[in-house]
């Protein structure tokens, strides 16, 4: 199709009604010259497709679907093989029920654990979040159908979503909420971008030209259309202006008016319309000219896969020899998930699923008796409930309590209060952990909670939202015929008050300042050496993984050449297993504030007992660079950078170093005010003022008859250390026979020469 024939065949009413959707789910067409709508739909994780009735929160039933894990679990697998599977599963769904776009995934970073919409986001990395995407992403395209990664950007918090104004400096950008869409827009070019409700510093993400399209057109090479998110549209003219091709849902042709009004006014040049039809019809036709209606969707298959993906991805967070349970064994499963498991959020991506199957059920034929322990309705556990769940705990070998977060804690539209379970849960578990001391727990949740019961359980399983056969899953794993493999993709603090965000995280008003800046995650408490609940990356397995002999490729580099890292992982255990092999880097020696590691590669590897295999990872200049404002791009400084290869970021296994050598020098501008710091950290200016440095040195020492208090009052040492801070001006006031105001000025100019 020669979309720019058709275009300019194009009215300028019909170009302005192509920009905005029909209705809720379908983009407009031009019927005079034959460009038909085009179907889009929620959700990450499965279809959530309405053809009545039509909203975006969840309200309004869907077509019946199959419910995939949500994205707070997938990436705890850490396995970019198994999300594209499940995007080539989501993409022939898409095909079977004639979906151009598919709305997701959703990357946005996972800023502080009350974020309403966390189990919608992959990590508090954006190297992972990012990975995983990318991986979900070609899985999906894969079928010729597209995604619209969400939400572009700094979408944190729920709270004021659609007013909030998220203020960010330009490297915590670039360094966290950035980069899971970069990598994404990169490695899979997603078919579409879905731009966020709020504010980035006071500008709305819908009609902010810098973020559409400096950052994700010119900087990352972005080339399909960008939409809105539903609603998210203040100044439809200014959308357009800026890189905002798709307005979501329509406007009741209100917009498509105001884009009229405005070329016609000169206030928004055609051509850029132009442009922006086009877009869309390269997305329109790249889906219609490889349709295939006709694609079988197996729902009993697609949820088969979605237990084989959940118990991929659960997490054994402890485990006191207590797990695997042994089928033979009297077991209790108490709590109301245990029969009605909680495995997916509430709001646009919630799915009406054909079947489900719990844990109750997954076990039927097992000596498994059931208690409910507490009512999720209720949110309470009575007398009763209580006294039952301890009598089926103390004729059971074990008790497996399930437990977790209800859907009104967690949810699109709003954020969680605190981080705690439901006082109820955490009241069964301790009476149950008190008559049982072979007690289990299994968490259903989307997002970290506090564990004050943690000493007293043997084993803690984190299933987090598994998708519609969860049960199944979580009995696979818990009996060993699974053995688990997650590793978390966020830290768990001890309590909410530890995370960094904790103190501002919400604003006030519309203002939501992010004065942590980089320091998002395991970032900030490994670098505060803070104790957490669990650490980023852990994860148990029913067998022992050693990791050993770590070798670079070389010892020391250019920023433009690459080294790669290969590390042997052996299974010591007595049974099959996976595991992730984590890989953070390090700068050993900053002038910036950096973390004191980050993750820079990952691979899932499965062993056989005694199996030993190699990993290896290349690193390139991202590996070790930060974002430099002054340059605005991505810098390495000279220097000694650390290598370490791990299960978690806080166990680290080998590691290893390598200097890597700038290619870059940073412009400098010396000043009256700046300090002699500075200037000797500089090889170059340090030459250029060695001339008068033996000077103020000798101003700054004290003299050899001076009074021995004297001496004691400023040594050499901390005259030295004194002279560091002096600005390049106390020349003239300490040696004014050897600087004047014109050798000053000479100075300076050799220095910026």
């Amino acid at each position: 199709m020669d979309v720019k024939a058709l275009v300019s065949q194009m009215t300028l009413e019909e170009k302005a009604g192509l920009c905005s959707g029909l209705d809720f789910w379908h983009t407009k067409p031009v019927e005079r010259l034959g460009v038909p709508s085009v179907m889009v739909s929620d959700g990450p994780h499965g279809l959530r497709k309405q053809d009545s009735a039509a909203d975006h929160l969840g309200v309004n039933e869907s077509i019946k679907a199959v419910c995939m894990p949500a994205a707070c679990a997938t990436a705890a697998s850490f396995d970019r093989a198994l999300i594209g599977k499940m995007g080539e599963t989501i993409g022939d769904s898409c095909q079977h029920e004639q979906l151009g776009v598919v709305l997701g995934p959703a990357v946005n970073i996972k800023r502080s654990p009350l974020c309403g919409r966390n189990f919608e986001y992959f990590s508090e990395d954006p190297y992972l979040a990012g990975e995983m995407s990318a991986a979900y992403i070609n899985g999906v395209q894969s079928k010729n159908v597209g995604t619209s990664i969400k939400h572009f950007a700094a979408n944190n918090q729920e709270h004021r979503r659609m007013s909030s104004s998220s203020n960010v400096d330009e490297r915590t950008l670039r360094e966290i909420y950035f980069p899971a869409f970069e990598i994404s827009v990169r490695k899979a070019q997603p078919w579409t971008v879905m731009c966020s409700y709020n504010r980035i510093n006071g500008v709305y993400a819908s009609e902010n030209p810098w973020l559409l399209t400096d950052v994700l057109r010119k900087d990352w090479g972005f080339e399909g259309y960008v939409m809105s998110d539903w609603g998210a549209v203040s100044n439809r003219a200014a959308g357009v202006a800026a890189g905002l091709e798709l307005e979501m849902p329509g406007s009741n042709g209100i917009n498509d008016r105001k884009i009229i009004a405005a070329v016609k006014a000169g206030e928004l040049d055609e051509k850029v319309l132009d442009v922006a039809c086009e877009r869309m019809l390269n997305i329109t036709y790249r889906y219609l000219d490889n349709a295939k209606p006709e694609t079988p969707w197996d729902m009993e298959a697609d949820h088969l896969l979605s237990a084989q993906i959940a118990g991929e991805c659960m997490v054994l967070l402890k485990n006191e020899g207590v797990l695997p349970l042994n089928k033979e064994d009297a077991v209790a499963f108490i709590g109301e998930f245990a029969a009605k498991p909680r495995f997916q959020g509430g709001g646009s991506s919630h799915i009406n699923c054909f079947k489900t199957t719990s844990a109750v059920e997954a076990a039927q034929g097992l000596p498994v008796t059931y208690a409910q322990g507490y009512s999720v309705a209720d949110d309470a556990a009575t007398d009763e409930m209580i006294a039952e769940a301890v009598k089926a705990a103390r004729a059971a070998k074990v008790a497996v309590v399930f437990a977790g977060l209800p859907d009104a804690y967690e949810s699109e539209g709003y954020d969680r209060a605190h981080m705690k379970m439901p006082a109820c849960q955490n009241k069964l578990i301790e009476a149950v952990a008190e008559a049982n001391p072979n007690t289990v727990v299994v968490l259903y949740n989307g997002s970290p909670v506090e564990m004050p019961w943690l000493g007293k359980v043997k084993a803690v399983l984190e299933a987090y939202l598994g998708g519609q056969a969860v049960g199944i899953a979580t009995v696979n794993v818990l009996y060993g015929d699974v053995n688990p493999s997650g590793h978390l993709a966020e830290t768990f603090p001890v309590k909410l008050s530890d995370n960094p965000s904790y103190i501002f995280y919400g604003g006030e008003g519309n203002e939501a300042p992010y004065p942590e800046g980089i320091f998002v995650g395991y970032r900030y408490y490994d670098k505060k050496e803070m104790e957490v609940l669990f650490p980023f990356g852990h994860g148990l397995s029913y067998t022992t993984f050693a990791y050993s002999n770590l070798r670079l490729s070389a010892d020391k580099i250019t920023d433009q050449e690459t080294v790669t890292a290969t590390v042997t992982v052996t299974n010591t255990g007595d049974r099959a297993g996976k595991t992730v092999v984590q890989l953070y880097v390090g700068d050993r020696e900053s002038t910036v504030l950096r973390p004191v590691r980050e993750l820079k590669g990952f691979e899932k590897v499965e062993l056989q007992p005694g199996e030993s295999k190699d990993v290896t990872f290349t690193l390139d200049k991202r590996s070790f660079a930060y974002w430099n404002t002054q340059l605005h791009d991505w810098h390495v400084e000279t220097g000694e950078f650390t290598v370490e290869v791990g299960q978690s970021s806080r166990q680290i296994e080998v590691s290893g170093v390598v200097t890597v050598e700038s290619t870059v020098e940073l412009p400098r501008h010396y000043t009256v005010d700046s300090i002699f710091m500075d200037v000797m950290a500089d090889p170059k200016a340090a030459k250029a003022v060695g001339p008068v440095l033996a000077a103020i040195q000798e101003a700054f020492t004290p003299d050899e008859d001076t009074g021995e208090a004297s001496q004691e009052a400023v040594s050499d040492e901390m005259g030295m250390a004194m002279m560091q801070y002096m600005p390049l001006r106390g020349l003239l006031s300490f040696v004014p026979d050897k600087v004047t105001d014109d050798t000053m000025a000479e100075l300076l100019k050799t220095l910026n020469s």
